[in-house]
């Protein structure tokens, strides 16, 4: 989707087509502030700066817009995301020039690869100033090329109206994605008299592609000749808001459910369908249940390479049918048999439409008997190893005493009994968020908020806050690691100035622990630089979160005995602030199950 300035420009007159409203002569800050309220934008994470400080003053005279202030870029692009993941609206994030555009380079990269619908608007330099090494600058139409979904530069005034409507239209449609718009100081001091476009038409931009009738027919014609028939669904099931139409599919079919992780609570994890998500660290019977699948059906997918291991013989002697509304994701890492560009929520009405009568799930039935007894023979478990027994953990924090140890999973069990399932989590990134997505149960479209595809630590907390700010009645709960709170740890001061009383349960191990367990694992143990804590203060936790919390004024305790888990749980839940817990769990427990990188199913191991 990424164009040229010149591109860009060029499709001004098809952008405006429609009613359209003239107003009064206003700043370039003002017709992009009164543009954003016309988009319905009610939040905006916004960083300020010499370069865009015109914007700022711009949005302390708006009525419509709350403008919450991060501690740091990433922290605000990330709360963006979060807004945006769990609302399924566009969120809107800001920074200056130069360094404070750079900081949003992550965050951008991250709703790339996720595909989540952000508005990133940078401040720049004067016009007259770009291309000459000016203080602060940087080309960000040219740095994010590669990961967003269209970028634009202003360069007139005028154009503002346009290509805000543009970037809105953009990044929700279709297939969902970042949209940056660069605007010089000059453009924001300019005045003009705004004309607000009614509609957006863009040439050669088609969001709207559905699967022909043919194509259609013949996945029903697969579905009668299979045998062993498995539903392999992503998060195109969540943006594209076809969760209600995969769940009839699903039971009229009789066909298992297994999701990626992006996918979780597309299908709900409690029906009996629900195979929870597959891959690296997926169920076993997820996992077993592709492989011997003679027909995958792989809708809003991309075959990631953590889903697949070893892409060549991931569902080897199946055949395989791909519905995705992004051709280039068709064949790019999986060939299909049965490949079909089109929106995933049509696909699947008009299935149910054509399977409607047919006796498809009594023909499973053995089928779903036989996944039944891999459910039974290798569920998600865990216990207390002996290296956990004789762990530093145990020696160092709890005076040997192991019938009290924390086990991390044990943690996201209890937070799953008292919410009720029904909270909002979001994670950082690590062997926390693998245990987030196994061990709570997942029912419905954006509950789980996590980094997928870049795995950016230091996610969970702003994104928490985010999703906070979308639905301030709903829990929202962080489940993170130490190492990667610790990375946007500022944005406690964000939560407790704005008064978003977004939580978070540090599953706190001391170290890096996913890069630990693949130590473990492939390199003897050996410890290349993943031990986060203090060596010369055995016994302590470091850092101390209890008093880093205190000194942004947000309560916090810390947790380390099993007996007092459940009781403080309870008390962040009830709290109306923000509120941290700080769990200490042996750092020798590894995630499983666990299929190495560029295995196979043969190379699991889970138990």
């Amino acid at each position: 989707m990424n164009k040229t300035k010149s591109e860009t420009r060029s499709q001004g007159g098809g952008a405006a087509a429609g009613r359209s409203e003239l107003g009064s002569a206003m700043q370039g800050s003002e017709i992009l502030v009164a543009s954003l309220e016309r988009e319905g934008v009610d939040t905006i994470f916004a960083y300020p700066g010499g370069a865009s400080m015109e914007i700022h003053q711009a949005l302390t005279r708006s009525k419509k817009i709350r403008t919450i202030l991060p501690r740091h870029e990433q922290g605000g692009v990330f709360a963006a995301e979060g807004y945006a993941r769990a609302s399924g609206r566009a969120g809107v994030c800001m920074a200056t020039s130069g360094p404070g555009a750079t900081n949003l380079v992550t965050g951008i990269a991250d709703a790339y690869m996720d595909s989540v619908p952000l508005i990133a608007i940078t401040g720049q330099v004067h016009q007259s100033m770009i291309g000459k090494g000016a203080f602060q600058e940087t080309d960000m139409f040219g740095l994010t090329l590669p990961i967003v979904k269209h970028s634009y530069l202003v360069t007139d005034v005028n154009d503002i109206p346009r290509i805000i409507k543009e970037a809105f239209y953009l990044a929700q449609s279709g297939r969902p994605g970042p949209i940056l718009i660069d605007i010089p100081k000059n453009i924001q001091q300019s005045r003009a008299q705004p004309v607000f476009p009614a509609e957006v038409r863009l040439r050669g931009y088609n969001p709207d592609r559905r699967a022909s009738d043919i194509a259609l027919h013949e996945i029903a014609g697969l579905l009668e000749k299979s045998d062993r028939p498995v539903l392999y669904v992503g998060g195109g099931i969540i943006s594209g808001g076809a969760h209600e139409e995969l769940r009839r599919f699903a039971e009229t079919a009789g066909i298992p459910v297994a999701s990626t992780l992006m996918g979780c609570g597309a299908f709900p994890e409690t029906h009996p369908l629900s195979l929870k998500w597959l891959g690296m660290h997926g169920t076993p019977y997820a996992n077993w249940a592709v492989n011997e699948a003679d027909l995958l059906l792989a809708l809003g997918v991309r075959f990631d390479d953590r889903v697949t291991g070893n892409v060549r013989k991931f569902c080897e002697h199946g055949t395989i049918v791909h519905i995705d509304i992004d051709p280039a994701e068709i064949n790019k890492n999986k060939p299909a048999h049965l490949p079909i560009v089109s929106d995933v929520r049509y696909a699947l009405e008009r299935l149910n439409e054509l399977i409607g009568g047919r006796p498809l799930a009594a023909r499973y039935a053995a089928w779903r008997e036989r996944v039944a007894e891999w459910k039974a023979r290798a569920p998600l478990r865990y216990h207390i190893s002996e290296e956990v027994l004789k762990s530093q953990h145990v020696r160092e924090f709890m005076g040997g005493d192991a019938s009290q140890v924390i086990m991390p999973q044990l943690v996201i069990e209890t937070l799953a009994e008292l919410t009720g399932g029904d909270a909002i989590i979001t994670t950082g990134v690590g062997q926390h968020q693998m245990w987030a997505g196994q061990y709570f149960p997942f029912t419905r479209p954006r509950q789980l908020l996590t980094s997928a595809g870049l795995g950016s630590m230091g996610f969970g907390y702003p994104a928490a806050i985010g999703a906070k700010a979308a639905f301030p009645d709903r829990h929202v709960i962080d489940i993170d690691g130490d190492g990667s709170f610790l990375m946007n740890i500022q944005e406690l001061a964000t939560a407790r100035i704005e008064k978003i009383a977004a939580k978070a349960v540090i599953l706190n191990n001391q170290h890096l622990g996913m890069v630990m367990q693949w130590e473990d694992r492939f390199y003897s143990g050996n410890r290349g630089h993943t031990y986060l804590g203090d060596p010369e203060k055995k016994g302590q936790a470091y850092p101390d979160f209890v008093t880093l919390a205190q000194g942004f004024h947000v309560p916090c305790e810390r947790v380390i005995y099993r007996r007092d888990l459940r009781a403080a749980i309870q008390r962040m839940l009830d709290a109306r602030e923000p509120y941290i817990l700080d769990v200490l769990t042996p750092y020798t427990e590894h995630v499983l199950p666990f299929i190495k990188a560029g295995g196979t199913v043969a190379d699991m191991i889970y138990e």
